[in-house]
Parts: structure tokens; sequence; C-alpha cells
């Protein structure tokens, strides 16, 4: 076991899914260091471990995952949340995205990867489970109505970083991004670093949920 592991706190109503989740963090050396399964004492379990992730159910009966992600970034900002649930409805995925969620993983993931994300979430990325990147690529298709120039202006994109957001919020890879727009690799890292820097936002899933819920993409096709 390493010197200083991953420690996690769950909440979660289900006590079984709570016990073999725990059972299998453990596993990969992932610590454990607190367990709920009644949401309304999520805030005070948290605060007594401080640990590195919270993994928060969404669907709960006696308060909601979301209505309890909104008390833990209230009384600790900084404190890492991630969803693990079954939903995959955009909704769901964006209204977390948008409350502070540094994660929207699902319950059916594969141990490994789902062990994966959550130290990239530690380090400060927003994670969403790969089966549901295509989520944000229908959400900009959807939302597309033109983008509100106010808020265009706001965050100063030139019309390259508006083209670079634009397949960002489609979930595309730098080389996809690249090949459709004709350049090199290379010069779109720059762009899409620039672009993260003007939405003040850490990584490409903050950058697409912004550009999604603000309207920012305006449905080019360049």
């Amino acid at each position: 076991m390493s010197a200083n592991p991953l420690s996690v706190v769950i909440i979660d109503d289900h006590a079984l899914f709570r016990n073999g989740l725990n059972q299998l963090l453990t596993s990969r050396d992932i610590s454990v260091v607190g367990m709920t399964g009644v949401p309304t004492e999520a805030v005070e379990l948290i605060r007594d471990t401080g640990p590195d992730v919270v993994l928060l159910d969404l669907r709960m009966p006696e308060l909601g995952g979301l209505e309890v992600l909104v008390q833990i970034r209230r009384a600790m900002p900084e404190q890492c949340v991630v969803i693990l649930t079954t939903s995959v409805e955009e909704n769901d995925l964006m209204e977390a995205l948008k409350l502070g969620a540094m994660g929207y993983l699902l319950k059916d993931m594969e141990l490994d990867v789902l062990v994966q994300l959550l130290h990239q979430a530690k380090s400060g990325d927003t994670v969403v489970a790969p089966d549901l990147t295509s989520l944000l690529a229908r959400a900009a298709v959807s939302r597309e109505t033109g983008p509100d120039p106010s808020v265009t202006e706001t965050y100063n994109l030139t019309p390259r970083e508006m083209d670079i957001l634009y397949h960002i919020a489609q979930g595309k890879s730098n080389k996809d991004i690249a090949a459709a727009l004709g350049i090199v690799d290379g010069t779109v890292k720059l762009h899409v670093r620039a672009v993260l820097k003007k939405l003040n936002v850490q990584s490409r899933v903050q950058a697409a949920v912004l550009a999604i819920s603000e309207n920012l993409c305006d449905g080019r096709d360049s």
C-alpha cells in the first residue's frame, strides 16, 4: 500500500452498493474513510474525515444528490465531489457539472477506469464517464440557436477560438479538431489553452459545459 493512498467518502443510500464499492476500492489501494446512507449526514461526515474525493449518489429518497452537492460546495468550496450514478440523463450530467461536481461517473463502469478517473479528479481534472462524452456533443447540437454576442464579447474569444470551442463542445480530440480546421495539432493545443484561460476553466469538459449552458456554440461546421 502506498504511503498516501487516495481517500474517499461514499454517500449512497444502498447499503449493499456502499459495502461492495468499499471492498472494491480498498482492493485498489484507495482508503474509504467514511460511508453513509443518510444524505443529511454528508457535510458533517466530510468535515470530520477530510477525504480527497466524495463519491455522491444522485438518486436518494431523503435528499437528492444535487441538493447534497450544493450543501457540500457551500460548506467546503474546495472539496472534490464526484457524482456516481446510474443516470445517463443529459440534464443530470449538465446540472451536476454546473453546480460544481468535479466528475460524473457511472456505477457500471469498469473498476480500473473508475479508479483512474478518481485520481484524475483529485488532481483537479473534471472527469466524465467515457460513455457520456457523446451527451455533451448532443447537448451542444440541441442547444445551438446562435451565440449571444454579449456573452461572446465578455470572454473576448477570437473567431478561431470560437471554432475551437465549438469542436471541444462536441467532444472532439485535438487531432480531430486539427483535421476539421486544416491546422496542425500544435496549433490546436495553443488555441485550446487560450480558450480555457479566457473561459477561466480548468478542463475541456468544463469548457464544453460552459459553452453549452451559455449558448456559445453557433453550429458552424468548420
